[in-house]
């Protein structure tokens, strides 16, 4: 009986131990389970927070075209996004100057979600502006961004959209003109009709021609292969050609500086990547400098949650503007400009 006893005694502390052990491991693995959970959890929340923050930002990029100008403004963006130390993946979009390919790669870049776009050149920014009111969108190389319908005020964009401003410094290359052609009387004004960025820069050209008491002429294309034939059109018409900052000319600018050097005829040009394709001058802004510009723009918006809304258009300051002549277009045009230098 008392050895029964102490057997069943010893039996029931035996299951007691393995119940006690089995409500310990379950507590066990329940809490073990929890804290997996939470730092899963955290760790999740960590790396989207670090997502959101920027740790590799997608960037698209939709350039109108391909020319010295507004290649510089690409090139100066992307130096400034190196600067700033911030990782990213770019994806590098051109056009041609094509309108259908800049909405189809507009509609691209917005499906691929990136987190900011750069637009260069007024269509760009238009085509992707038209996609998207929620991707922050920074843009260069545009004239004036009001203007062009892009923001409500360049003071107060007031939507997804901000960026810097080429506007050139049209009447000091009026003035610049006269100082290389004292005796020109009539100038030809060359631009492309199909952007809307020239209409803005084509009155603010006769404003200052007029100032200057210039009698002018507007010569233009409708696209790149009415460029030769309108500049030979001018030859014997006007004393010299001013062409703005406008993109189709900028991109054909060879053929300009073709024609005219061959009829001796100068041309005063609205930036210097023009003045490098042939043209003779030009008192101009730096598009890598405003590019590097608009790239800063991104950071802030990227990096400090900067809002487009709030952030005025940047212009490249008036003081920073530089001459710059082409002596070999000089020297067939037999005109002197090493005292502008």
């Amino acid at each position: 009986m008392k050895k029964s006893l102490a057997i069943l005694l010893a039996g029931a502390m035996v299951v007691a131990s393995l119940t006690a052990c089995g409500s310990e491991k379950k507590e066990t693995t329940a809490e073990t389970t929890a804290e997996t959970t939470a730092e899963t959890s955290a760790e999740t929340t960590g790396e989207s927070k670090a997502a959101a923050d920027g740790e590799t930002y997608k960037i698209g990029v939709l350039q109108l075209t391909e020319h010295a100008a507004l290649d510089a403004a690409n090139e100066g963006f992307v130096a400034a996004l190196d600067d700033s130390g911030i990782s990213y993946e770019i994806d590098q979009q051109n056009a041609q100057n094509d309108q259908s390919a800049c909405q189809t790669i507009a509609e691209k870049l917005v499906n691929d979600g990136d987190d900011l776009i750069l637009a260069i050149a007024t269509p760009a920014a238009q085509a992707v502006a038209g996609v998207t009111t929620e991707i922050p969108i920074v843009g260069t190389a545009i004239t004036d961004f009001a203007d062009s319908g892009l923001v409500e005020d360049n003071a107060a964009p007031g939507g997804n959209v901000t960026g810097s401003s080429d506007l050139t410094p049209i009447e000091a290359q009026i003035e610049l003109l006269q100082q290389v052609l004292p005796d020109a009387k009539k100038i030809g004004i060359l631009y492309c009709s199909a952007e809307s960025n020239s209409e803005i820069q084509l009155q603010m050209t006769k404003d200052a021609c007029d100032a200057a008491n210039l009698e002018y002429e507007e010569f233009s294309v409708a696209s790149s292969n009415e460029i030769q034939s309108v500049v030979e059109s001018a030859v014997g018409k006007v004393d010299c050609i001013y062409t703005f900052t406008d993109n189709t000319i900028a991109a054909g600018m060879n053929t300009v500086s073709m024609v005219a050097n061959e009829n001796k005829l100068p041309v005063i040009c609205g930036e210097e990547g023009m003045v490098e394709a042939g043209g003779l001058c030009t008192y101009s802004i730096s598009y890598y400098e405003l590019g590097y510009l608009a790239g800063e723009m991104a950071v802030k918006i990227l990096t400090e949650g900067a809002d487009p809304a709030t952030m005025p258009i940047e212009y490249y300051p008036a003081e920073k503007c530089t001459f710059v002549g082409n002596d070999d277009t000089a020297e067939v045009l037999g005109i002197d400009i090493s005292g502008l230098k």
